[in-house]
């Protein structure tokens, strides 16, 4: 039983062993969970694997061998998810229905609404159009419509919210998805310089054959390897409309990691603020200070920023923008301080560049980049190397 799943395991690269396998089976004939896929997903995970850095891995090979097992228990009389009487109820609006909603106006009258709303507000609401609820077409809440207003909790659908307060989890990149990786490392060796740098630890062929025929004896020359000399600062938005391009971003991060030796990469989410996050499922937890990297980092690295540039202007433009903390100071002060530390900079956007026009924060970010934006194609690639090189 499962013998199939403890294949998978095998091919995508976790060690998982036949003690493991009999260790579930025995788990699971001692009933030691309740009989749902989200218990057998945690029990199995603890067992087999007993490195973090496999857990993506482990949730893949989990999809693809139980595709379908939700369906199959829901069929034997499980309880139907609150979340899903939730959707269904979710209320969907004509357009001459969204455009009657208007918006509340400007952020400070959006955020002192709120306010009020939550002093007053005594119950769950659902449907409406002014207490914070779900379904509805208040500017509070989720699941329904606004053209401008606070997501609290839910998912995205119209991608419209200037605010979202939600609690997330994240994951790394995997630097081990080979895309047409192979077409990206051929676009980024445009941005290499060798040099050789360091200790004499490589034989110099050349200098010893000429030296020992000079002097009449063994003449050994030694000489420091050839390494790629430019140094890269990688900036990647990671989460919330970001998620349809995660395989895109690993390819990239994949092809980065192997063809620069002095890479050094950092998530953010939507637009750079005071602290940035070096692994992706401690974000809340452990920050480093955007100061700690413009004063660790010397101007000669090259600044490569890479997300959709999709958000409220207002990540952008104000204090306390964010959607996912206070920030004292706006987005567009931090990109100035980053892009007038180092010089070379460039950011590279997965999506399509004719859906450019009709974003607000990507023209804003354009132009704190002095349109220094490229799509995230082998061809946007190519000449957003271009311009780094252009940059001494």
């Amino acid at each position: 039983m499962f013998l199939n799943f403890l294949d998978e395991l095998r091919v995508a690269g976790i060690p998982a062993s036949l003690k493991e396998h009999l260790l579930l089976l025995e788990a699971l004939d001692k009933e030691v969970i309740d009989r749902t896929p989200e218990d057998f997903y945690y029990l199995s995970r603890s067992v087999y694997v007993k490195d973090e850095g496999l857990l993506d891995k482990f949730d893949q090979v989990f999809a693809k061998v139980f595709k379908g097992l939700e369906t199959s228990f829901a069929q034997q009389g499980a309880e139907i998810p609150e979340d899903w009487l939730k959707a269904i109820t979710e209320k969907f609006l004509t357009p001459e229905e969204m455009e009657a909603i208007k918006s509340l106006g400007s952020w400070d009258e959006i955020m002192e609404t709120l306010k009020k709303r939550l002093e007053e507000q005594q119950k769950r609401h659902q449907g409406g159009n002014k207490w914070i609820g779900t379904g509805g077409t208040s500017p509070f809440g989720n699941s329904g419509y606004n053209p401008e207003g606070v997501r609290i909790g839910g998912e995205s659908k119209n991608k419209r919210a200037l605010k979202v307060w939600d609690q997330r989890e994240f994951k790394n990149l995997d630097n081990t998805r080979e895309l047409g990786t192979r077409n990206i490392k051929i676009a980024l060796r445009r941005l290499r310089k060798f040099a050789r740098e360091g200790a004499a630890d490589e034989l110099d062929i050349d200098a010893t054959i000429d030296g020992t025929a000079r002097q009449g004896w063994l003449d050994v020359h030694m000489r420091p390897e050839r390494r790629n000399a430019v140094k890269l600062l990688l900036f990647l938005d990671v989460g919330g409309s970001m998620d349809p391009f995660v395989k895109l971003c690993e390819e990239l991060f994949s092809a980065a990691t192997t063809e620069f030796k002095n890479l050094e990469f950092f998530y953010f989410h939507n637009c750079p603020y005071e602290g940035v996050w070096k692994d992706n499922k401690r974000r809340f937890a452990e920050r480093t200070p955007m100061w700690d990297v413009l004063h660790k980092f010397p101007h000669d690295y090259k600044l490569v920023f890479v997300g959709d540039a999709s958000m409220s202007p207002y990540e952008i433009t104000h204090p306390g923008g964010s959607v996912e903390h206070f920030n004292e100071e706006s987005g567009a002060v931090w990109m100035h301080r980053l892009t007038t530390t180092y010089p070379a900079a460039v950011w590279l956007n997965p999506v399509a560049q004719a859906q450019w026009g009709y974003s607000q924060s990507v023209k804003v970010i354009r132009e704190l980049m002095n349109d220094r934006m490229y799509p995230l194609t082998l061809e946007g690639l190519d000449d957003a190397m271009r311009e780094l090189t252009r940059k001494r």
